[in-house]
């Protein structure tokens, strides 16, 4: 269905930063790097992408003005990943935006920890699975 998605960063090695431990906690990595040269809107621009090896899921690329923050979830193997995941965007420089925990709301497997990157971008890891 989705191929894959873009956030938007002033500060592109803080926001490199950030998602290489984040989503390294699951299993995710740089698996491009480049400098925009076809995009009009973008040249001369770094950009990375993260996935699973051999796959580009995940663009941060550097602009000029921040972009509207956003929100992305990130599939988790278990609970335990999430966590993981949480601790390792903490730590990284995120800031706290929701601990990891069930969300019933959502349905009652949901299982998530929400982060804000450097761009205040909201990120999250879920696990739907029961424990």
């Amino acid at each position: 269905m989705i191929d894959h998605l873009s956030s938007y960063t002033t500060d592109f090695p803080a926001a490199r930063h950030f998602y290489e431990a984040a989503l390294g906690s699951l299993g995710f990595g740089v698996q491009r790097e480049l400098v925009m040269t076809r995009d009009e809107a973008l040249p001369g621009r770094r950009a990375c992408a993260f996935g699973p090896p051999g796959r580009t899921l995940f663009w941060v690329i550097e602009v000029k003005a921040a972009a509207t923050p956003r929100h992305v979830a990130f599939e988790a193997a278990d609970r335990d990943a999430v966590e993981a995941f949480h601790r390792a965007a903490l730590a990284a420089g995120g800031r706290e935006h929701g601990a990891p925990g069930l969300r019933p709301e959502y349905h009652p497997h949901y299982y998530g920890a929400f982060v804000l990157d450097p761009d205040d971008n909201n990120v999250e890891a879920v696990c739907h699975a029961p424990r």
